[in-house]
């Protein structure tokens, strides 16, 4: 596997590192990159002359990961050639949240094959039920094949994401990356870090991933007032506390990224489903924490192979976890280094919603808040 990166920051210089081996004919060239930028047919047609060989996909995020440094307002392209192994990608077309599912059991179904290894997703951050997303998915392909990836970004602004697959990126896209052949070795995982706080409560009213009452009353009003100061600035100070969800049978939480929220009707859209019944808490921010959830992730996404190996690590951590840490947020990238050694190329971005499976499991969940990585390595000859 030869793995090459290329940023280009607001200067309009191009930077590039590889793992040692510089791609020849690459199949694929992952763009992380500003909403305002790749929404630019200029910059995409850039893009495709830089990058003429290999199937470009872009999405739109809230900060790019380029080795150990996260950036705003910056392009990372990391070109990927596999040697023994193959990939195929799939795009489809989001016209309304409710489709999700159906969607992501399409793009599913099209990568479906015996020899599938895994599955990148890339997708709308804010018009999309995530979790009906991975549902679909995992309805459609073989119980071994996992999914992980990500929703896309804009930035603390939510206000519009874009993805695409060889045209230019825009809202409602879909785009998933299969990967095929036993030589090809996947690990993943995704970890928190963030504490609870006040009581936990029962979800009594809700509708897919729309939360309007919490153990009977409205559950806008039950935020605002933990919330404080921070109600103000609603729904971005939402990220800073996101809700976990856990079943009533289950001793484990889903944590869920607040999207936006509605006064009229009182309610709160996240970015997956909030089952009724279920019980509520909210959460909010241990600084040391978060950074040891990256590093944990890194521990078990570098399992049972040696870390040395690994040639490239997709990392995707939630906008929440960067507005909170702030001038530290470099902390938890940095951790991963170490974790992975100096060898893979280190690509990502911050996401409205990360997707992977939980914690020794192989059925993809949508997460939120999380660090989520996937490493890629090919067995030599």
């Amino acid at each position: 596997m030869r793995v090459a990166q290329h940023r280009w920051t607001s200067e309009g210089d191009w930077k590039v590192r590889s793992n040692g081996s510089v791609p020849k004919e690459p199949q694929l060239v992952l763009v992380f990159g500003a909403q305002q930028l790749l929404s630019d047919a200029t910059v995409f047609r850039r893009l495709r002359e830089r990058f003429p060989i290999g199937t470009l996909v872009c999405c739109s995020t809230a900060g790019e990961i380029s080795q150990e440094e996260v950036t705003d307002d910056s392009l990372v392209a990391t070109e990927l050639e596999l040697e023994r192994s193959s990939l195929r990608v799939v795009a489809r077309e989001l016209r309304d949240p409710a489709e999700s599912a159906a969607v992501g059991s399409e793009v599913a179904a099209a990568l479906s094959a015996p020899s599938l290894r895994h599955v990148v997703v890339l997708c709308e951050g804010l018009s999309i039920n995530g979790s009906a997303l991975a549902e679909g998915m995992r309805k459609r392909l073989p119980e071994t094949v996992a999914v992980t990836g990500g929703l896309a970004g804009d930035g603390a602004r939510m206000a519009t994401t874009c993805v695409g697959c060889d045209a230019p990126p825009k809202p409602g896209q879909v785009v998933a990356i299969g990967f095929y052949g036993d030589a090809l070795h996947v690990g993943f995982c995704s970890l928190g870090g963030w504490d609870p706080f006040g009581p936990e409560r029962e979800i009594t009213r809700s509708k897919g991933n729309v939360l309007y009452e919490l153990d009977g009353k409205s559950a806008l009003q039950l935020y605002r007032e933990y919330l404080g100061e921070h109600a103000e600035q609603l729904p971005s100070s939402g990220l800073l506390f996101p809700l976990a969800v856990r079943a009533p049978d289950s001793a484990t939480s889903l944590v869920r990224t607040l999207l936006a929220v509605d006064d009229e009707h009182e309610s709160i859209t996240y970015a997956g489903d909030i089952p009724q019944h279920s019980r509520a808490r909210l959460m909010r921010a241990n600084f040391d924490r978060l950074i040891e959830g990256a590093v944990g992730a890194a521990r078990e996404a570098a399992r049972p192979t040696d870390p040395d190996v690994t040639t490239l690590a997709l990392l995707v951590s939630c906008v929440g976890r960067k507005l909170l840490l702030g001038q530290r947020i470099e902390e938890e990238v940095e951790g991963v280094r170490e974790v992975l050694g100096p060898g893979p190329v280190l690509a990502g971005f911050y996401s409205y919603g990360e997707i992977c499976p939980q914690m020794g499991a192989v059925r993809c969940e949508l997460h939120n808040q999380t660090m989520t990585i996937t490493t890629l390595w090919e067995e030599t000859v």
